[in-house]
């Protein structure tokens, strides 16, 4: 019997040691939503639910290789970009692209991580702006993103929108996490659609912003338009945050886009408290 082929998506983005966010949340975000998960990493962190402690860039023709060997053997049917660092990481990864035909390109602008450690550099920045922006299908910024990517330091998010759009993509998402309300903002060049979600103060949203780019990712895809991508990200981060794992770590607990702690409970665990993995108990 055939097997019906499972999309194959590719994070481009940095590597989180505490597994919150970076390549560790896409991976876990692109199994959620039934996609086969591919990753070039383009820098290495030291990092806890704390902190950053240290990032090490990956070598830009490493970058390109780890794409192409993907892109040559699976093939790569949506790409997500997240954490970048440097220009010259930038500009790796537009060569890259080269590989990945015309597969959707979804980009989060990772500026500062949940640690308030910066992660981009201004020369980087302005590389995204003019290297990749015109490339993607969708950009995911969040307020504080959107204002520093459009120049502008006290813009609204509708105002926003539009000057990131005449940048290049070919649709925009304004993120509602730094919001009033915790409404994204949709805008494709025509249309501006508010995507409602509920804001959920006592959740856990270390990883939320990667969460999201990489669900909008993984449904571009499965062959849903750009807007409903949109919807389906905005819902999944949202639960994502709503069950995140607060008890994990010291500082901002990880999103769950698989509700362990649900199932920890079905399996009889919640009353429990197991002693840390690997840790021995006498």
């Amino acid at each position: 019997m055939h097997q019906p082929r499972v999309p194959a998506v590719l994070s481009i983005a940095g590597s989180d040691s505490g597994g919150g966010a970076g390549i560790q949340a896409d991976l876990k975000a692109f199994a959620r939503c039934g996609v086969h998960g591919m990753t070039a990493i383009t820098a290495i962190t030291a990092q806890s639910t704390v902190g950053v402690e240290a990032v090490h860039a990956i070598p830009p023709e490493l970058i390109v290789a780890q794409v192409r060997a993907v892109a040559d053997d699976i093939g790569v049917d949506a790409v997500k970009i997240g954490m970048l660092g440097t220009a010259d990481t930038v500009c790796a990864v537009r060569d890259a692209l080269e590989y990945v035909g015309g597969a959707p390109i979804v980009i989060d602008p990772v500026m500062v991580a949940e640690s308030g450690a910066v992660l981009l550099d201004d020369a980087a920045r302005q590389a995204m702006v003019d290297e990749l922006l015109p490339l993607a299908a969708v950009i995911t910024p969040n307020l504080p993103e959107a204002r520093v990517l459009a120049g502008d330091g006290a813009g609204g998010a509708e105002q926003l929108a539009r000057a990131l759009h005449a940048l290049g993509p070919a649709a925009v998402v304004v993120t509602g996490g730094h919001r009033d309300e915790a409404t994204d903002l949709f805008f494709d060049g025509e249309e501006l659609h508010a995507i409602p979600g509920e804001r959920h103060a006592d959740g856990a949203a270390h990883g939320s912003g990667c969460t999201h780019s990489s669900a909008l990712a993984a449904h571009l895809a499965l062959g849903y338009s750009p807007l409903e991508a949109a919807m389906a990200a905005r819902r999944i981060a949202g639960d994502a945050v709503r069950d995140g794992l607060r008890g994990i770590g010291a500082g901002a607990g990880p999103v769950d886009v698989f509700d362990l702690t649900t199932a920890a409970r079905r399996r009889g665990l919640g009353a429990q408290n197991p002693s840390p993995a690997g840790r021995r108990v006498t």
